[in-house]
């Protein structure tokens, strides 16, 4: 399956066309709006469809069960385009002009810094649903993804234990891929290892050919990549050509979030070792409902729920467990409503709000690619977002408004 394909297969809930906005019914003066800025074109278009897919599916789940405090829930999607002024914009539109009770979006940090400051000097309800480094403390955002403390922290270990102690490091020029690989770093000394190199790279880079020859001549053990976006999957093809993949292993922090496997040739990514909250071979019943409601919505033949997209779904439904809590829309009931400690039983596992940090405790596993599915390799149930709650106390200190770079 080409990238084309594998978008337009993934896009079943978004309605075709080539405006920026346009939402997915006919609202209603008492409906209850739903904000979603994600990406549906440009280069990160392989993340923000199936997030939106699923940030559909459980809106309409919501409304099949008799909406929200008696009202419709109706989403009203923005295409940001890859665009950081189009999240701005937008973040603004979602606010002031359709005055949504929350908004749900943002894949890049950088996309969610510019939607994050809009949004609360606003004062309208932000969930950031990605994985990301970890750090954001603000009263007004709820960050629902891993971060690296509950992925990197078990990824690491597993694959120096697995394939050795030297690690080459290739990352997104920006500052989940800087951060992340503090992290990795820390993680690689901790276990006695070495990190020979770190390589950054634009998102819009795409020639990989030079690295590939540094990294053969490192010899590394495995290599640790936190490549982001569509460009960036030319490295995984390029090093599949070179045959470097029946050389040197690796893993990845960011490779499948946007279902890169399904796109690339089984001898392009196969053995690739990952962790992330939600791999859709999950064992539980709640997980099987899920995906039998999923493929019923989508297509038997949808490749494969992301990380990315879960995170959504689950970011919807915490959302609005809250809401019923609080009895109201409201932004501040809801967000005390959250910082009761809201919980779920997920697809996922079971998913619970961390009050003081904003960000959710959650079960992790590892997984291996292995011709175009994601076979888990061991879970680690209900881990804490220990990094960023290190740092951040919106109890203690609600004023609280900043990412903070933790220190490693």
């Amino acid at each position: 399956m080409d990238r084309r394909k594998f978008i337009q297969t993934t896009a079943g809930g978004i309605a075709a066309g080539t405006a920026g906005m346009y939402g997915s019914s006919a609202l209603a003066a008492d409906d209850i709006k739903v904000g979603s800025i994600h990406d549906l074109s440009g280069g990160l278009d392989i993340y923000g469809k199936p997030m939106v897919d699923a940030l559909t599916l459980a809106i309409e789940e919501q409304n099949a069960a008799g909406g929200l405090l008696g009202k419709k829930v109706t989403l009203i999607n923005y295409d940001s385009q890859s665009n950081m002024q189009k999240y701005t914009e937008y973040a603004q539109m979602a606010a002031l002009k359709d005055k949504v009770a929350v908004v749900h979006g943002g894949i890049t940090s950088a996309s969610r810094e510019v939607i994050r400051p809009v949004l609360t000097k606003n004062k309208t309800l932000y969930f950031y649903n990605t994985q990301y480094e970890g750090g954001v403390c603000d009263r007004n955002t709820f960050c629902t993804g891993v971060t690296p403390a509950q992925t990197v922290q078990k990824l690491i270990p597993y694959a120096m234990k697995k394939w050795g102690k030297k690690v080459y490091i290739v990352a997104a020029d920006y500052n989940y891929g800087q951060i992340t690989s503090e992290w990795v770093k820390k993680y690689v000394a901790e276990g006695g290892g070495s990190v020979q190199a770190v390589e950054f790279f634009p998102l819009d880079v795409t020639n990989f050919g030079p690295t590939i020859a540094k990294i053969e001549a490192a010899k590394p053990d495995f290599v640790m990549s936190a490549l982001v976006g569509g460009a960036h999957m030319s490295f995984y093809r390029q090093w599949g050509a070179a045959g470097m993949l029946k050389k040197i292993p690796m893993a990845s922090s960011t490779f499948s979030v946007g279902n890169e496997q399904i796109v690339l040739a089984p001898e392009e990514c196969n053995g690739m070792v990952l962790s992330y909250n939600y791999f859709q071979k999950i064992a539980t019943p709640e997980n099987k409902a899920f995906l039998a409601a999923f493929q019923k919505r989508f297509g038997a033949d949808y490749p494969n729920v992301t990380e990315l997209a879960m995170g959504t779904y689950q970011g919807f439904k915490l959302w609005a467990e809250a809401v019923k809590k609080a009895g109201s829309i409201d932004r501040m009931k809801v967000i005390e409503a959250m910082e009761s400690g809201i919980s779920i039983a997920a697809p996922s596992g079971k998913v619970t709000v961390d009050g003081a940090s904003h960000h959710c405790i959650l079960d992790v596993s590892l997984a291996e690619v292995k011709n175009k599915k994601l076979d888990i390799l061991q879970t680690f149930s209900q881990q804490a977002p220990s990094d960023t709650s290190s740092v951040c106390n919106l109890k203690k200190n609600p004023a609280e408004n900043k990412q903070f770079v933790i220190k490693v």
